[in-house]
């Protein structure tokens, strides 16, 4: 006979059997979904390829999103993730500085790379960061101070850690208008190709190879530099699209004449030659020139088609930007015309990278190795407090001061942009305490025009820096063994340079470190504007996390998981 009510055992055994089941139905469910999430996941890319637009502030982008084309950096802005407030977050904004930061993720007072130049605090001669006597440029001439390894580069890459992780089976090649631009981006193990400003031509140096191989050979053969000669430059956009641009009067020296649109690239020789090759420099031919190069890289190494089925990486560094804001301002129409032309440029390559590689197989990063100011002329007419100030100068007159001072002349030796190196064994010579002679210094200094911080070695050394942005930055920037003794911040919109016009940067103020930062790649990152706070830095270990690499030895930045799927 049948039981109306199961009894307890009963009841307790049958609870037992449907937990039992349901717990295997829900862990069989997680199974299958952990499965799929698994065969979903995608997989790493063929290609990173890492555009450094060199001099390009994050208010240029922003500033004239609205005419850039479909294709290029408005397609970086529609299908990438890209931060507002991205910075190169050191407070020497220069261009060595900032490649390098690019793929260490590593600030100054570890990777080492200081400024373009700096002075040796020990023998005191001048050193240019790539420079490398041990090696020479392959077929072109080679001066003792020009770039030719990352000897002076103290930490790792992300390139180098690609390549450490998988037997140095991925490729890792970059390319430049400036040496330091691919050099740095290379790390020590990627081979490096920049542009010869002598001969228009690309090369590499011994430090990578004793000849180039086959691809640039044939590449070099054609002379594509010499297409260009009789060329002329001028506005690619109606008049109209230029009315919010600075008066040409306000940017341009009136005793150059050919300083002004229509530039024109030819030489008095009446043939390509060393003249017209440099007159490359400044507009968007050098630009093109370098994408032009980069295709016949991914072509002649097979970037992104890597039989070992590894990630690739092409660094490419596009410099020209830089000589335009150098020579005409941000705020000029000079500089908006070449950053318009320049996103065509960068339509048409990312359309071929789509037919050779496939962008669904490619992550593409833009960013900047620093930004820029306005010239002083243009600051001015707008009410800001803006001028030139001469470092030379400067240094003789902190020498005059700590002659009266101390009773000795000389005991400021050296002036590199933003240091100045004291004289420690004079000092001690002397009886002097060198706190005494730092402090002096550094208030001597405060008080002259257009200075705003002035920072010493000892400073530095306690990390007794004021407990800001500023501080924080110029703290970034200082390297123990290589840095001055009194580390100059000028204030905003002033910066050291002699000439009549132009402008420069290398301040650790907004306009200098916020740059663009995007990553584009469909399958592992989510697009959208993204208003976190980031850094240049973030690149490296986000592309570790992403390739499942080791960071970069050095690396401080942080995986911009926001972004990723």
């Amino acid at each position: 006979m049948k039981k109306p009510f199961p009894d307890a055992r009963t009841a307790r055994t049958g609870n037992l059997r449907r937990l039992f089941l349901l717990t295997c139905i829900a862990a069989s469910t997680a199974i299958c979904t952990l499965t799929v999430q698994a065969a979903e996941k995608p997989a790493q890319p063929k290609l990173v390829v890492v555009l450094v637009v060199d001099g390009l502030p994050q208010e240029q982008v922003v500033r004239y999103r609205d005419q850039f084309g479909q294709g290029g950096l408005r397609r970086l802005l529609d299908q990438g993730a890209w931060f507002s407030d991205a910075h190169q977050a050191h407070g020497v904004t220069v261009t060595a500085v900032g490649h390098t930061a690019v793929l260490t993720g590593a600030y100054p007072y570890q990777h080492g790379i200081i400024g373009n130049n700096w002075i040796d605090p020990v023998t005191l001669a001048s050193v240019y960061c790539t420079e490398d006597t041990a090696h020479t440029y392959i077929g072109e001439e080679t001066k003792a101070s020009d770039g030719t390894s990352p000897a002076n580069l103290r930490v790792s890459t992300l390139g180098d850690e690609l390549r450490y992780a998988n037997g140095e089976r991925s490729k890792v090649i970059t390319v430049s208008g400036k040496d330091r631009g691919a050099i740095l981006l290379a790390g020590k193990t990627g081979t490096a190709y920049m542009y010869m400003g002598k001969s228009g031509n690309f090369a590499s140096s011994t430090y990578y190879m004793k000849n180039h191989p086959e691809w640039v050979q044939k590449y070099l053969a054609g002379k594509p530099q010499d297409r260009f000669y009789g060329k002329e430059w001028k506005p690619l956009l109606a008049d109209s699209a230029y009315a919010m641009d600075a008066n040409d009067e306000l940017v341009i020296d009136q005793k150059e004449k050919d300083k002004r649109f229509p530039f024109i690239y030819n030489s008095k020789s009446g043939k390509p030659d060393a003249e017209y090759y440099g007159k490359l420099y400044t507009g968007p031919y050098l630009d093109e020139m370098t994408l032009d190069f980069a295709r016949a890289a991914i072509e002649g190494e097979k970037l992104g088609q890597n039989p070992a089925g590894v990630t690739d990486v092409l660094g490419v560094s596009l410099s020209s930007h830089d000589y335009v804001n150098h020579s005409f301002g941000p705020e000029s129409r000079m500089s908006h015309d070449h950053l318009q032309r320049l996103d065509r440029l960068l339509a048409n390559f990312f359309s071929y990278l789509d037919k050779r590689v496939g962008l669904d197989n490619t992550v593409v990063i833009l960013t900047a190795d620093h930004g820029f100011p306005n010239v002083p002329e243009f600051s001015q007419s707008i009410k800001r407090d803006a001028q030139r100030l001469d470092g030379k100068k400067m240094l003789e007159s902190l020498n005059q001061y700590l002659s009266e001072k101390f009773g000795q002349a000389a005991l400021a030796t050296k002036w590199s942009n933003p240091n100045v190196l004291l004289d420690y064994k004079l000092i001690e010579q002397k009886g002097l305490k060198r706190e005494e002679v730092e402090t002096a210094s550094a208030r001597y200094l405060l008080g002259l025009p257009g200075i705003a911080n002035a920072f010493t070695r000892t400073q530095f050394e306690n990390g007794n820096l004021p407990n800001n942005r500023i501080g924080t930055l110029m703290q970034r920037a200082w390297n123990r063994q290589r840095s001055g003794d009194i580390t100059v911040v000028t204030r905003p919109y002033w910066y050291f340079g002699t000439e009549a016009h132009g402008t420069s940067h290398g301040s650790p103020y907004i306009y200098d470190t916020n740059v663009p930062l995007i990553f584009m790649g469909k399958p592992w990152f989510k697009p959208g504007a993204y208003g976190q706070y980031a850094e240049v830095m973030d690149i490296a270990p986000t592309l570790a996390h992403l390739l499942r690499v080791r960071p970069p030895s050095g690396s401080e930045g942080r995986v911009l998981t926001e972004t990723l799927r």
